[in-house]
């Protein structure tokens, strides 16, 4: 697959909330959410059960705008979230991806995390 292809599949099945993963390396490595973290989060499984947790924040998404380089890519995707208190919001996450062998390997992705935590605590 191209890095078109496998970001399509990834973005459909994320949004039907099955059938992302499988576009995914095993070694696959997240860096996001936490600046204070800078080391990836290394392995398909660590990333399914991250997104397993997010996936629950959000109703649907949408994707903004796709920059493909080769087996680089930029997307800006586009969140509905519903907290748990009830509060919902709408957001843009900057996500910086990778591809290696023909599978997703990497993403970093950059959003509003202090927005997002508020809303969660309050």
């Amino acid at each position: 697959m191209e890095t078109k292809e496998l970001l399509e599949a990834y973005y459909n099945g994320l949004n039907q909330k099955h059938g992302w993963d499988s576009v995914i390396a095993d070694d696959f490595q997240f860096i996001g959410g936490d600046m204070t973290k800078p080391e990836p989060v290394v392995g398909k499984q660590a990333y399914i059960e991250i997104l397993n947790r997010f996936s629950r924040l959000f109703k649907t998404m949408r994707i903004k705008e796709m920059i493909i380089d080769e087996d680089k890519a930029f997307v800006c995707a586009n969140y509905d979230y519903v907290f748990p208190n009830g509060k919902t919001i709408n957001g843009n996450v900057s996500e910086w991806w990778k591809v290696k062998n023909g599978k997703l390997n990497e993403l970093t992705i950059f959003f509003d995390t202090l927005s997002f935590q508020n809303l969660l605590t309050h």
